[in-house]
């Protein structure tokens, strides 16, 4: 996936003009994104203000690492699983 070179700090800025009331054309030409983009955007950030982001990426984070955690676990399991059943 391409790296977008706005952050989302940027972003979550750039929806807040729209929703003080900016057209989405003026927006998106004076940051130099395309509409489609824009509303991409809007569907994903719309709502959110920097809080709200850093409770995203905090869940995020800690998902990620709960799913390691599960693959780590049912990998011991299955290992030692096929050392029980080479014993019988």
């Amino acid at each position: 996936m391409k790296k977008s070179k706005f952050s989302e700090h940027q972003i979550i800025n750039i929806l807040k003009e729209y929703e003080s009331g900016k057209a989405t054309k003026d927006i998106c030409r004076e940051h130099g994104i395309s509409a489609p983009t824009f509303y991409q955007w809007k569907q994903k950030y719309g709502g959110m203000d920097a809080q709200h982001l850093k409770e995203l990426k905090a869940l995020q984070e800690e998902n990620a690492r709960l799913k390691r955690m599960f693959a780590d676990l049912s990998l011991d399991h299955r290992i030692l699983k096929d050392i029980i059943e080479k014993k019988l």
